[in-house]
């Protein structure tokens, strides 16, 4: 997963039209680190699909706040600069949840497509 580091390559990355899906996170966030071992899996299983990118919420306060990211790890879907949909929750996520958010967010840029 490509990390982000500045406002305006996290930008660039989500103004694609091709399904972009930011995951933000922290260095001491222990269900961040849970999804880890994962997520390279994950990211194989949609390439030609899916970019997903990973942001450190500390290290881009603005952003987040402008985002309104409160809960970490928090996954947001983008299309051509636009939120399409969020997967945040308090609980721990496993991978199936994961899955079925990225089906999900699949399933709404399609829908967007034929409009």
């Amino acid at each position: 997963m490509r990390k982000l580091t500045t406002d305006e390559a996290f930008r660039d990355a989500v103004a694609s039209e091709g399904l972009t899906i930011a995951v933000f996170k922290t260095t001491w966030c222990k269900d961040c680190h849970f999804i880890d071992p994962f997520m390279p899996d994950l990211e194989r299983q949609y390439e030609g699909k899916v970019t997903f990118i990973e942001l450190d919420r500390d290290d881009l306060p603005d952003l987040c706040s402008e985002l309104n990211i409160l809960g970490i790890p928090s996954f947001i879907a983008f299309r051509g600069s636009q939120e399409l949909i969020r997967f945040v929750s308090k609980l721990r996520k496993t991978r199936e949840e994961i899955e079925e958010f990225v089906n999900r967010a699949i399933q709404v840029s399609d829908a967007l497509n034929q409009k």
